[in-house]
Protein backbone atom coordinates (compact mmCIF):
# COMPACT_ATOMS: atom_id res chain seq x y z
CA UNK A 1 0.00 0.00 0.00
CA UNK A 2 1.41 3.34 -1.01
CA UNK A 3 2.63 5.24 2.03
CA UNK A 4 0.95 8.49 0.99
CA UNK A 5 -2.50 6.85 1.24
CA UNK A 6 -1.79 5.47 4.69
CA UNK A 7 -0.36 8.78 5.87
CA UNK A 8 -3.39 10.75 4.72
CA UNK A 9 -5.88 8.21 6.05
CA UNK A 10 -4.14 8.06 9.45
CA UNK A 11 -4.10 11.85 9.72
CA UNK A 12 -7.76 12.22 8.67
CA UNK A 13 -10.25 11.77 11.48
CA UNK A 14 -13.36 10.22 9.92
CA UNK A 15 -15.56 11.60 12.71
CA UNK A 16 -14.44 15.16 11.96
CA UNK A 17 -14.81 14.79 8.18
CA UNK A 18 -18.31 13.28 8.36
CA UNK A 19 -19.31 15.58 11.24
CA UNK A 20 -18.66 18.61 9.02
CA UNK A 21 -21.29 17.30 6.61
CA UNK A 22 -23.93 15.76 8.85
CA UNK A 23 -24.60 16.24 12.58
CA UNK A 24 -23.14 13.46 14.74
CA UNK A 25 -23.97 12.61 18.35
CA UNK A 26 -21.61 10.67 20.61
CA UNK A 27 -22.98 7.44 22.07
CA UNK A 28 -20.53 5.12 23.79
CA UNK A 29 -17.43 4.59 21.68
CA UNK A 30 -19.13 5.57 18.43
CA UNK A 31 -20.95 8.52 16.88
CA UNK A 32 -24.38 8.39 15.29
CA UNK A 33 -26.11 10.52 12.68
CA UNK A 34 -28.86 10.50 10.07
CA UNK A 35 -27.61 8.55 7.05
CA UNK A 36 -27.30 10.77 3.94
CA UNK A 37 -27.48 7.81 1.54
CA UNK A 38 -31.15 6.97 2.02
CA UNK A 39 -34.32 8.61 3.32
CA UNK A 40 -33.36 8.26 6.95
CA UNK A 41 -35.52 9.59 9.78
CA UNK A 42 -33.59 8.10 12.68
CA UNK A 43 -29.83 8.29 13.29
CA UNK A 44 -29.01 4.89 11.79
CA UNK A 45 -25.44 5.58 10.68
CA UNK A 46 -22.64 4.76 13.10
CA UNK A 47 -19.13 6.20 12.81
CA UNK A 48 -16.24 4.59 14.63
CA UNK A 49 -13.21 6.72 15.50
CA UNK A 50 -11.30 3.64 16.66
CA UNK A 51 -11.84 1.69 13.46
CA UNK A 52 -12.03 4.79 11.22
CA UNK A 53 -15.04 3.41 9.36
CA UNK A 54 -18.77 4.16 9.10
CA UNK A 55 -21.81 1.92 8.73
CA UNK A 56 -25.55 2.55 8.21
CA UNK A 57 -27.53 -0.19 9.89
CA UNK A 58 -30.56 0.60 7.74
CA UNK A 59 -29.36 0.81 4.12
CA UNK A 60 -25.97 -0.87 4.60
CA UNK A 61 -23.84 2.04 3.33
CA UNK A 62 -20.36 1.71 4.80
CA UNK A 63 -16.69 2.39 4.21
CA UNK A 64 -13.79 4.57 5.28
CA UNK A 65 -13.07 8.30 4.99
CA UNK A 66 -12.21 7.98 1.28
CA UNK A 67 -15.37 6.10 0.31
CA UNK A 68 -17.53 8.53 2.28
CA UNK A 69 -16.20 11.51 0.32
CA UNK A 70 -16.47 9.57 -2.93
CA UNK A 71 -20.16 8.79 -2.27
CA UNK A 72 -21.24 11.95 -0.44
CA UNK A 73 -19.30 14.62 -2.35
CA UNK A 74 -19.11 12.70 -5.64
CA UNK A 75 -15.33 12.76 -5.60
CA UNK A 76 -13.05 10.35 -7.39
CA UNK A 77 -10.54 8.53 -5.22
CA UNK A 78 -7.84 10.83 -6.52
CA UNK A 79 -9.86 13.92 -5.62
CA UNK A 80 -10.69 12.58 -2.15
CA UNK A 81 -6.99 11.94 -1.61
CA UNK A 82 -6.06 15.47 -2.70
CA UNK A 83 -8.83 17.00 -0.58
CA UNK A 84 -7.80 15.13 2.57
CA UNK A 85 -4.11 15.72 1.85
CA UNK A 86 -4.65 19.48 1.66
CA UNK A 87 -6.78 19.32 4.78
CA UNK A 88 -4.18 17.53 6.89
CA UNK A 89 -1.10 19.19 5.37
CA UNK A 90 0.24 16.26 3.33
CA UNK A 91 1.79 17.00 -0.05
CA UNK A 92 -0.13 15.12 -2.77
CA UNK A 93 2.11 16.13 -5.64
CA UNK A 94 3.05 12.48 -6.19
CA UNK A 95 -0.59 11.33 -6.16
CA UNK A 96 -0.33 10.39 -9.84
CA UNK A 97 2.04 7.58 -8.88
CA UNK A 98 -0.81 5.84 -7.07
CA UNK A 99 -2.58 3.05 -8.95
CA UNK A 100 -5.84 4.84 -9.75
CA UNK A 101 -7.59 5.99 -12.89
CA UNK A 102 -5.85 8.99 -14.41
CA UNK A 103 -7.43 8.57 -17.80
CA UNK A 104 -8.25 12.24 -18.34
CA UNK A 105 -5.38 13.91 -16.51
CA UNK A 106 -4.16 15.64 -19.68
CA UNK A 107 -7.63 17.05 -20.35
CA UNK A 108 -7.87 18.48 -16.83
CA UNK A 109 -4.35 19.90 -17.11
CA UNK A 110 -5.21 21.64 -20.38
CA UNK A 111 -8.28 23.25 -18.84
CA UNK A 112 -6.34 24.29 -15.74
CA UNK A 113 -3.78 26.04 -17.94
CA UNK A 114 -6.56 27.66 -19.98
CA UNK A 115 -8.04 29.27 -16.86
CA UNK A 116 -4.70 30.87 -16.02
CA UNK A 117 -4.17 31.94 -19.64
CA UNK A 118 -7.56 33.69 -19.81
CA UNK A 119 -6.97 35.33 -16.41
CA UNK A 120 -3.65 36.75 -17.61
CA UNK A 121 -5.39 38.19 -20.67
CA UNK A 122 -8.01 39.96 -18.56
CA UNK A 123 -5.39 41.39 -16.21
CA UNK A 124 -3.23 42.70 -19.07
CA UNK A 125 -3.69 45.93 -21.02
CA UNK A 126 -5.61 43.93 -23.62
CA UNK A 127 -8.28 43.25 -21.00
CA UNK A 128 -9.05 46.88 -20.06
CA UNK A 129 -12.20 47.10 -22.17
CA UNK A 130 -13.58 43.81 -20.84
CA UNK A 131 -12.76 44.79 -17.25
CA UNK A 132 -14.60 48.11 -17.68
CA UNK A 133 -17.63 46.15 -18.91
CA UNK A 134 -17.52 43.85 -15.86
CA UNK A 135 -17.04 46.74 -13.44
CA UNK A 136 -19.97 48.56 -15.05
CA UNK A 137 -22.10 45.49 -14.32
CA UNK A 138 -21.04 45.55 -10.68
CA UNK A 139 -18.43 42.81 -10.91
CA UNK A 140 -15.34 44.08 -9.11
CA UNK A 141 -11.81 42.66 -8.99
CA UNK A 142 -12.56 40.55 -5.91
CA UNK A 143 -15.44 38.78 -7.66
CA UNK A 144 -13.35 38.39 -10.83
CA UNK A 145 -10.69 36.66 -8.76
CA UNK A 146 -13.17 34.56 -6.74
CA UNK A 147 -14.81 33.12 -9.86
CA UNK A 148 -11.60 32.94 -11.95
CA UNK A 149 -13.13 35.08 -14.71
CA UNK A 150 -10.88 35.61 -17.74
CA UNK A 151 -10.79 36.85 -21.32
CA UNK A 152 -10.27 35.14 -24.68
CA UNK A 153 -8.54 37.08 -27.46
CA UNK A 154 -8.76 36.74 -31.22
CA UNK A 155 -5.14 35.75 -31.77
CA UNK A 156 -5.37 31.94 -31.59
CA UNK A 157 -2.91 32.18 -28.70
CA UNK A 158 -4.32 29.40 -26.52
CA UNK A 159 -4.16 26.72 -29.21
CA UNK A 160 -0.65 27.80 -30.22
CA UNK A 161 0.61 27.35 -26.66
CA UNK A 162 -1.28 24.17 -25.78
CA UNK A 163 -0.38 22.41 -29.06
CA UNK A 164 3.27 22.45 -28.00
CA UNK A 165 2.42 20.05 -25.15
CA UNK A 166 -0.82 18.32 -26.19
CA UNK A 167 -2.15 16.68 -29.33
CA UNK A 168 -4.39 18.95 -31.40
CA UNK A 169 -6.89 16.11 -31.73
CA UNK A 170 -7.25 16.03 -27.94
CA UNK A 171 -7.68 19.83 -27.77
CA UNK A 172 -10.37 19.62 -30.45
CA UNK A 173 -12.15 16.75 -28.68
CA UNK A 174 -12.45 18.61 -25.36
CA UNK A 175 -13.71 21.86 -26.84
CA UNK A 176 -10.68 24.12 -26.45
CA UNK A 177 -9.93 24.19 -30.19
CA UNK A 178 -11.92 23.78 -33.38
CA UNK A 179 -10.21 23.05 -36.68
CA UNK A 180 -6.96 23.60 -34.75
CA UNK A 181 -7.94 27.17 -33.83
CA UNK A 182 -9.25 28.77 -30.63
CA UNK A 183 -12.94 28.12 -30.01
CA UNK A 184 -13.45 31.35 -28.08
CA UNK A 185 -12.61 34.78 -29.49
CA UNK A 186 -13.13 38.14 -27.76
CA UNK A 187 -15.31 36.78 -24.99
CA UNK A 188 -15.34 37.08 -21.23
CA UNK A 189 -14.64 33.56 -19.98
CA UNK A 190 -16.43 31.92 -17.07
CA UNK A 191 -14.89 28.57 -16.00
CA UNK A 192 -17.32 25.70 -15.36
CA UNK A 193 -16.27 23.13 -12.76
CA UNK A 194 -17.30 19.60 -11.85
CA UNK A 195 -18.54 18.77 -8.32
CA UNK A 196 -14.94 18.38 -7.08
CA UNK A 197 -13.90 21.81 -8.32
CA UNK A 198 -11.96 20.76 -11.43
CA UNK A 199 -12.52 23.03 -14.44
CA UNK A 200 -14.09 21.01 -17.27
CA UNK A 201 -15.54 23.67 -19.55
CA UNK A 202 -16.21 27.35 -20.24
CA UNK A 203 -19.01 29.73 -20.97
CA UNK A 204 -17.86 32.69 -23.05
CA UNK A 205 -19.90 35.95 -23.16
CA UNK A 206 -19.68 38.79 -25.64
CA UNK A 207 -19.03 42.22 -24.12
CA UNK A 208 -18.83 44.65 -27.02
CA UNK A 209 -22.05 46.40 -28.12
CA UNK A 210 -21.28 45.96 -31.83
CA UNK A 211 -20.75 42.21 -31.45
CA UNK A 212 -23.90 40.51 -32.84
CA UNK A 213 -22.75 36.97 -32.12
CA UNK A 214 -24.70 34.69 -29.80
CA UNK A 215 -24.55 36.18 -26.30
CA UNK A 216 -23.10 32.99 -24.81
CA UNK A 217 -20.91 30.26 -26.28
CA UNK A 218 -20.60 27.14 -24.14
CA UNK A 219 -18.35 24.10 -24.19
CA UNK A 220 -19.82 21.18 -26.08
CA UNK A 221 -20.36 17.79 -24.43
CA UNK A 222 -17.01 16.02 -23.99
CA UNK A 223 -15.49 13.13 -22.08
CA UNK A 224 -15.10 15.38 -19.02
CA UNK A 225 -17.88 17.94 -19.55
CA UNK A 226 -21.50 16.83 -19.14
CA UNK A 227 -23.69 19.85 -18.46
CA UNK A 228 -26.50 17.81 -16.93
CA UNK A 229 -24.13 16.44 -14.28
CA UNK A 230 -22.92 19.84 -13.08
CA UNK A 231 -24.15 22.69 -10.93
CA UNK A 232 -22.36 26.01 -11.17
CA UNK A 233 -20.63 27.01 -7.88
CA UNK A 234 -21.40 23.60 -6.34
CA UNK A 235 -18.01 22.89 -4.82
CA UNK A 236 -17.63 26.44 -3.50
CA UNK A 237 -21.15 26.53 -1.99
CA UNK A 238 -20.74 23.43 0.22
CA UNK A 239 -19.57 25.11 3.42
CA UNK A 240 -22.05 27.99 3.10
CA UNK A 241 -24.95 25.58 2.59
CA UNK A 242 -23.95 23.62 5.68
CA UNK A 243 -24.07 26.82 7.74
CA UNK A 244 -27.35 28.12 6.30
CA UNK A 245 -29.04 24.66 6.19
CA UNK A 246 -30.49 25.31 2.72
CA UNK A 247 -29.33 25.82 -0.86
CA UNK A 248 -30.73 28.35 -3.33
CA UNK A 249 -31.02 27.09 -6.91
CA UNK A 250 -30.80 29.77 -9.62
CA UNK A 251 -30.99 29.67 -13.38
CA UNK A 252 -27.84 31.32 -14.76
CA UNK A 253 -24.31 31.57 -13.44
CA UNK A 254 -24.53 35.40 -13.48
CA UNK A 255 -27.31 35.06 -10.88
CA UNK A 256 -24.99 33.12 -8.60
CA UNK A 257 -22.08 35.50 -9.20
CA UNK A 258 -24.32 38.47 -8.35
CA UNK A 259 -25.63 36.84 -5.19
CA UNK A 260 -22.10 35.95 -4.12
CA UNK A 261 -20.95 39.56 -4.72
CA UNK A 262 -23.33 40.70 -1.95
CA UNK A 263 -22.39 37.90 0.44
CA UNK A 264 -25.09 35.34 -0.44
CA UNK A 265 -22.94 32.33 -1.24
CA UNK A 266 -25.19 29.32 -0.54
CA UNK A 267 -26.29 29.32 -4.19
CA UNK A 268 -25.83 27.12 -7.24
CA UNK A 269 -27.01 27.51 -10.82
CA UNK A 270 -28.52 25.06 -13.29
CA UNK A 271 -27.16 26.91 -16.33
CA UNK A 272 -30.63 26.45 -17.81
CA UNK A 273 -34.16 25.75 -16.60
CA UNK A 274 -34.56 21.97 -16.66
CA UNK A 275 -33.16 20.00 -13.74
CA UNK A 276 -31.66 16.55 -14.34
CA UNK A 277 -31.65 13.56 -11.99
CA UNK A 278 -27.87 13.91 -11.66
CA UNK A 279 -28.29 17.50 -10.51
CA UNK A 280 -30.97 16.45 -8.02
CA UNK A 281 -28.58 13.87 -6.59
CA UNK A 282 -25.95 16.59 -6.20
CA UNK A 283 -28.45 18.82 -4.40
CA UNK A 284 -29.35 15.98 -2.03
CA UNK A 285 -25.70 15.87 -1.01
CA UNK A 286 -25.79 19.56 -0.10
CA UNK A 287 -29.06 19.79 1.81
CA UNK A 288 -32.57 18.43 2.09
CA UNK A 289 -33.88 21.99 1.98
CA UNK A 290 -34.01 23.35 -1.58
CA UNK A 291 -35.04 26.92 -2.40
CA UNK A 292 -35.91 27.55 -6.07
CA UNK A 293 -35.22 31.06 -7.35
CA UNK A 294 -35.49 30.91 -11.12
CA UNK A 295 -36.37 33.78 -13.46
CA UNK A 296 -39.75 35.43 -13.03
CA UNK A 297 -40.89 34.96 -16.64
CA UNK A 298 -43.29 32.25 -17.81
CA UNK A 299 -40.42 29.84 -18.58
CA UNK A 300 -39.04 30.36 -15.07
CA UNK A 301 -42.45 29.75 -13.48
CA UNK A 302 -42.88 26.51 -15.43
CA UNK A 303 -39.36 25.48 -14.43
CA UNK A 304 -40.06 26.23 -10.75
CA UNK A 305 -43.13 23.97 -10.89
CA UNK A 306 -41.57 21.15 -12.94
CA UNK A 307 -38.34 21.11 -10.94
CA UNK A 308 -40.20 21.39 -7.66
CA UNK A 309 -42.27 18.32 -8.52
CA UNK A 310 -39.15 16.31 -9.28
CA UNK A 311 -37.45 17.42 -6.08
CA UNK A 312 -40.49 16.38 -4.04
CA UNK A 313 -40.35 12.90 -5.61
CA UNK A 314 -36.85 12.60 -4.17
CA UNK A 315 -38.08 13.40 -0.66
CA UNK A 316 -36.65 16.94 -0.50
CA UNK A 317 -38.18 19.99 1.19
CA UNK A 318 -38.92 22.59 -1.49
CA UNK A 319 -39.74 26.28 -1.26
CA UNK A 320 -39.77 29.08 -3.83
CA UNK A 321 -38.62 32.69 -4.02
CA UNK A 322 -41.11 34.19 -6.51
CA UNK A 323 -39.82 37.01 -8.72
CA UNK A 324 -41.82 39.43 -10.86
CA UNK A 325 -42.06 38.85 -14.61
CA UNK A 326 -39.19 41.13 -15.62
CA UNK A 327 -36.75 40.01 -12.94
CA UNK A 328 -34.07 37.44 -12.37
CA UNK A 329 -31.84 37.29 -9.25
CA UNK A 330 -29.07 39.22 -11.03
CA UNK A 331 -31.25 42.19 -12.09
CA UNK A 332 -33.27 42.16 -8.85
CA UNK A 333 -30.16 42.52 -6.67
CA UNK A 334 -28.75 45.21 -8.99
CA UNK A 335 -31.98 47.24 -8.80
CA UNK A 336 -33.01 46.64 -5.21
CA UNK A 337 -29.88 45.70 -3.29
CA UNK A 338 -28.87 42.93 -0.92
CA UNK A 339 -31.33 43.65 1.91
CA UNK A 340 -34.39 43.42 -0.33
CA UNK A 341 -33.21 40.09 -1.69
CA UNK A 342 -32.53 38.82 1.85
CA UNK A 343 -36.15 39.73 2.65
CA UNK A 344 -37.30 37.63 -0.32
CA UNK A 345 -35.27 34.70 0.97
CA UNK A 346 -36.79 35.05 4.44
CA UNK A 347 -40.30 35.31 2.95
CA UNK A 348 -39.94 32.31 0.61
CA UNK A 349 -43.11 30.24 0.31
CA UNK A 350 -43.70 26.51 0.48
CA UNK A 351 -43.73 24.86 -2.95
CA UNK A 352 -47.30 23.56 -2.66
CA UNK A 353 -48.53 27.08 -1.80
CA UNK A 354 -46.57 28.49 -4.72
CA UNK A 355 -48.04 25.94 -7.13
CA UNK A 356 -51.59 26.48 -5.89
CA UNK A 357 -51.14 30.24 -6.25
CA UNK A 358 -49.97 29.84 -9.85
CA UNK A 359 -52.93 27.53 -10.59
CA UNK A 360 -55.29 30.48 -10.01
CA UNK A 361 -53.80 32.57 -12.81
CA UNK A 362 -55.84 31.00 -15.61
CA UNK A 363 -59.01 30.06 -13.74
CA UNK A 364 -62.40 31.64 -14.56
CA UNK A 365 -64.02 31.57 -11.12
CA UNK A 366 -67.37 32.64 -12.62
CA UNK A 367 -67.48 29.24 -14.32
CA UNK A 368 -68.69 26.42 -12.05
CA UNK A 369 -66.75 23.90 -14.15
CA UNK A 370 -63.48 25.87 -13.89
CA UNK A 371 -64.01 26.38 -10.17
CA UNK A 372 -64.67 22.67 -9.59
CA UNK A 373 -61.61 21.65 -11.61
CA UNK A 374 -59.49 24.13 -9.67
CA UNK A 375 -60.69 22.81 -6.29
CA UNK A 376 -59.92 19.23 -7.35
CA UNK A 377 -56.45 20.21 -8.52
CA UNK A 378 -55.81 21.94 -5.18
CA UNK A 379 -56.98 18.83 -3.32
CA UNK A 380 -54.49 16.78 -5.34
CA UNK A 381 -51.72 19.13 -4.21
CA UNK A 382 -52.84 19.01 -0.57
CA UNK A 383 -52.74 15.21 -0.77
CA UNK A 384 -48.99 15.42 -1.50
CA UNK A 385 -48.29 17.28 1.77
CA UNK A 386 -46.77 14.93 4.37
CA UNK A 387 -47.54 17.00 7.47
CA UNK A 388 -51.14 16.15 8.59
CA UNK A 389 -51.49 19.41 10.54
CA UNK A 390 -50.53 21.47 7.49
CA UNK A 391 -52.94 19.43 5.34
CA UNK A 392 -55.75 20.23 7.78
CA UNK A 393 -54.91 23.96 7.74
CA UNK A 394 -54.83 24.01 3.93
CA UNK A 395 -58.10 22.08 3.73
CA UNK A 396 -59.74 24.48 6.17
CA UNK A 397 -58.57 27.46 4.12
CA UNK A 398 -59.97 25.95 0.93
CA UNK A 399 -63.34 25.25 2.61
CA UNK A 400 -63.53 28.83 3.89
CA UNK A 401 -62.53 30.41 0.56
CA UNK A 402 -65.25 28.64 -1.43
CA UNK A 403 -67.82 28.29 1.37
CA UNK A 404 -67.73 24.50 1.26
CA UNK A 405 -68.27 21.93 4.02
CA UNK A 406 -64.98 20.75 5.50
CA UNK A 407 -66.21 17.13 5.69
CA UNK A 408 -67.05 17.13 1.99
CA UNK A 409 -63.53 18.21 1.08
CA UNK A 410 -62.03 15.74 3.56
CA UNK A 411 -63.87 12.83 1.92
CA UNK A 412 -62.76 13.97 -1.53
CA UNK A 413 -59.18 14.41 -0.32
CA UNK A 414 -58.99 10.74 0.70
CA UNK A 415 -59.47 9.79 -2.96
CA UNK A 416 -56.21 11.54 -3.80
CA UNK A 417 -54.19 10.34 -0.82
CA UNK A 418 -51.40 7.91 -1.78
CA UNK A 419 -51.75 4.32 -0.58
CA UNK A 420 -48.45 3.21 0.95
CA UNK A 421 -49.51 -0.32 1.91
CA UNK A 422 -48.17 -1.80 -1.34
CA UNK A 423 -44.84 -0.08 -0.86
CA UNK A 424 -44.42 -1.68 2.54
CA UNK A 425 -45.35 -5.16 1.40
CA UNK A 426 -43.14 -4.87 -1.70
CA UNK A 427 -40.20 -3.90 0.48
CA UNK A 428 -40.75 -6.88 2.72
CA UNK A 429 -41.14 -9.26 -0.19
CA UNK A 430 -38.03 -7.90 -1.92
CA UNK A 431 -35.79 -9.16 0.88
CA UNK A 432 -34.83 -12.72 -0.12
CA UNK A 433 -35.19 -15.29 2.64
CA UNK A 434 -31.77 -16.75 1.98
CA UNK A 435 -30.16 -13.46 2.95
CA UNK A 436 -31.29 -14.15 6.49
CA UNK A 437 -30.23 -17.80 6.52
CA UNK A 438 -27.63 -19.27 8.84
CA UNK A 439 -25.45 -19.98 5.86
CA UNK A 440 -25.35 -16.38 4.58
CA UNK A 441 -24.72 -15.09 8.08
CA UNK A 442 -21.92 -17.60 8.53
CA UNK A 443 -20.22 -16.56 5.27
CA UNK A 444 -20.45 -12.86 6.20
CA UNK A 445 -19.09 -13.55 9.68
CA UNK A 446 -16.10 -15.52 8.40
CA UNK A 447 -15.22 -12.91 5.76
CA UNK A 448 -15.58 -10.12 8.31
CA UNK A 449 -13.31 -11.99 10.75
CA UNK A 450 -10.70 -12.43 8.03
CA UNK A 451 -10.56 -8.68 7.41
CA UNK A 452 -10.59 -7.57 11.03
CA UNK A 453 -8.77 -10.32 12.95
CA UNK A 454 -5.32 -11.26 11.72
CA UNK A 455 -5.23 -14.61 13.54
CA UNK A 456 -8.16 -15.81 11.42
CA UNK A 457 -6.27 -15.54 8.11
CA UNK A 458 -4.06 -18.59 8.57
CA UNK A 459 -6.88 -20.68 9.98
CA UNK A 460 -9.09 -20.02 6.95
CA UNK A 461 -6.18 -20.67 4.61
CA UNK A 462 -5.49 -23.99 6.29
CA UNK A 463 -9.16 -24.99 6.34
CA UNK A 464 -9.51 -24.34 2.58
CA UNK A 465 -13.04 -23.05 3.00
CA UNK A 466 -15.06 -22.95 -0.21
CA UNK A 467 -17.06 -19.72 -0.35
CA UNK A 468 -20.30 -19.65 -2.35
CA UNK A 469 -19.53 -17.05 -5.01
CA UNK A 470 -16.50 -16.07 -7.06
CA UNK A 471 -16.61 -12.57 -5.47
CA UNK A 472 -16.47 -14.08 -1.97
CA UNK A 473 -13.60 -16.35 -3.01
CA UNK A 474 -11.65 -13.45 -4.56
CA UNK A 475 -12.32 -11.31 -1.49
CA UNK A 476 -10.94 -14.04 0.78
CA UNK A 477 -7.94 -14.50 -1.52
CA UNK A 478 -7.23 -10.73 -1.50
CA UNK A 479 -7.42 -10.67 2.30
CA UNK A 480 -4.87 -13.52 2.47
CA UNK A 481 -2.66 -11.81 -0.12
CA UNK A 482 -2.89 -8.44 1.66
CA UNK A 483 -1.88 -10.00 4.98
CA UNK A 484 1.05 -11.88 3.44
CA UNK A 485 2.21 -8.74 1.60
CA UNK A 486 1.93 -6.17 4.42
CA UNK A 487 2.08 -8.35 7.54
CA UNK A 488 -1.10 -6.94 9.06
CA UNK A 489 -4.68 -6.14 8.11
CA UNK A 490 -7.45 -3.83 9.25
CA UNK A 491 -10.77 -2.84 7.72
CA UNK A 492 -9.95 0.78 6.87
CA UNK A 493 -6.69 -0.11 5.07
CA UNK A 494 -8.27 -3.03 3.25
CA UNK A 495 -11.15 -0.88 1.96
CA UNK A 496 -8.61 1.54 0.52
CA UNK A 497 -6.77 -1.38 -1.10
CA UNK A 498 -10.03 -2.45 -2.84
CA UNK A 499 -10.88 1.04 -4.14
CA UNK A 500 -10.37 0.16 -7.82
CA UNK A 501 -12.01 -3.32 -7.45
CA UNK A 502 -15.63 -2.25 -7.44
CA UNK A 503 -17.41 -5.62 -7.07
CA UNK A 504 -15.18 -6.76 -4.23
CA UNK A 505 -15.33 -3.34 -2.59
CA UNK A 506 -19.13 -3.42 -2.66
CA UNK A 507 -19.14 -6.91 -1.18
CA UNK A 508 -16.65 -5.87 1.50
CA UNK A 509 -18.75 -2.85 2.45
CA UNK A 510 -21.86 -5.01 2.79
CA UNK A 511 -20.25 -7.15 5.47
CA UNK A 512 -18.64 -4.23 7.33
CA UNK A 513 -19.82 -3.98 10.91
CA UNK A 514 -19.44 -0.84 13.05
CA UNK A 515 -20.54 -1.49 16.58
CA UNK A 516 -19.17 -2.20 20.02
CA UNK A 517 -19.42 -5.98 19.69
CA UNK A 518 -16.60 -8.23 20.87
CA UNK A 519 -14.24 -9.86 18.46
CA UNK A 520 -15.49 -13.08 16.91
CA UNK A 521 -14.25 -15.93 19.08
CA UNK A 522 -12.58 -19.02 17.66
CA UNK A 523 -15.50 -21.07 18.94
CA UNK A 524 -17.97 -18.89 17.03
CA UNK A 525 -15.73 -19.03 13.98
CA UNK A 526 -15.64 -22.85 14.12
CA UNK A 527 -19.44 -22.90 14.30
CA UNK A 528 -19.64 -20.71 11.20
CA UNK A 529 -17.16 -22.87 9.32
CA UNK A 530 -19.21 -25.93 10.23
CA UNK A 531 -22.37 -24.28 8.83
CA UNK A 532 -20.57 -23.42 5.59
CA UNK A 533 -19.19 -26.94 5.15
CA UNK A 534 -22.54 -28.57 5.89
CA UNK A 535 -24.27 -26.31 3.40
CA UNK A 536 -21.66 -26.92 0.72
CA UNK A 537 -21.92 -30.69 1.22
CA UNK A 538 -25.73 -30.64 1.14
CA UNK A 539 -25.74 -28.54 -2.03
CA UNK A 540 -23.29 -30.87 -3.72
CA UNK A 541 -25.39 -33.89 -2.73
CA UNK A 542 -28.52 -32.23 -4.11
CA UNK A 543 -26.82 -31.54 -7.43
CA UNK A 544 -25.46 -35.07 -7.64
CA UNK A 545 -28.86 -36.57 -6.75
CA UNK A 546 -30.52 -34.59 -9.55
CA UNK A 547 -27.79 -35.69 -11.94
CA UNK A 548 -28.27 -39.31 -10.94
CA UNK A 549 -32.01 -39.04 -11.68
CA UNK A 550 -31.28 -37.72 -15.18
CA UNK A 551 -28.50 -40.27 -15.92
CA UNK A 552 -29.62 -43.25 -18.07
CA UNK A 553 -26.33 -45.16 -18.13
CA UNK A 554 -26.35 -47.57 -15.12
CA UNK A 555 -22.55 -47.46 -14.80
CA UNK A 556 -22.46 -43.64 -14.69
CA UNK A 557 -25.44 -43.67 -12.31
CA UNK A 558 -23.49 -45.98 -9.99
CA UNK A 559 -20.43 -43.66 -10.11
CA UNK A 560 -22.59 -40.71 -9.06
CA UNK A 561 -24.13 -42.78 -6.25
CA UNK A 562 -20.66 -43.77 -5.07
CA UNK A 563 -19.61 -40.11 -5.03
CA UNK A 564 -22.64 -39.24 -2.88
CA UNK A 565 -21.69 -42.02 -0.43
CA UNK A 566 -18.07 -40.73 -0.25
CA UNK A 567 -19.31 -37.23 0.60
CA UNK A 568 -21.57 -38.53 3.34
CA UNK A 569 -18.77 -40.69 4.81
CA UNK A 570 -16.39 -37.73 4.72
CA UNK A 571 -19.01 -35.61 6.42
CA UNK A 572 -19.35 -38.14 9.24
CA UNK A 573 -15.59 -38.58 9.63
CA UNK A 574 -15.09 -34.84 10.01
CA UNK A 575 -17.42 -34.89 12.99
CA UNK A 576 -20.16 -32.50 12.07
CA UNK A 577 -22.28 -33.54 15.02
Amino acid sequence: MDSIINTIRNKSDIVEVIGERIPLVSHGKNYFGVCPFHDDTNPSMSVSRDKQIYKCFSCGASGNVFTFLMNYDHMSFNDALRYLGKRCGVDTFSVKDIHIDNKYDKEYEAYNFSVKYYQNNLNSNLGNEAKKYLNKRGINDDIIKEFNIGLSLSNNGLTDILSKKYDLSMLNSIGLSIDNKDVYNDRIMFPLSDPTGRVVGFSGRIYREFDKSNKYLNTKETNIFHKGELLYHYNEARDYVRNSKFVIVMEGFMDTIRASSVGIKNTVSLMGTAMTNDQIELLKRLSKNIVLCLDGDSAGIRANINNGEELLKHGLNVSVIPLSNDDDPDTFILKNGRDRFINLIDERINFSDYKIKKMRDNVDFSSEVDKSNYINRVLMEIAKVDDPIRREIMLGGLAKEFDLRYNTLEIKLKEYMPNNSNEVSTHIISTPKEEKSKYKKAVDTVLYAMITQEEVINKINDERVIFPTSIDRMLAYDAIYYYSEYGSINMADFITYLTDKKEMLDRCLKITVVDDSKEISMEELDDCLKVIREYNYSEEIKQLTEAMKRELDPIEKAKIGNRIMQIRIGEENNGWD
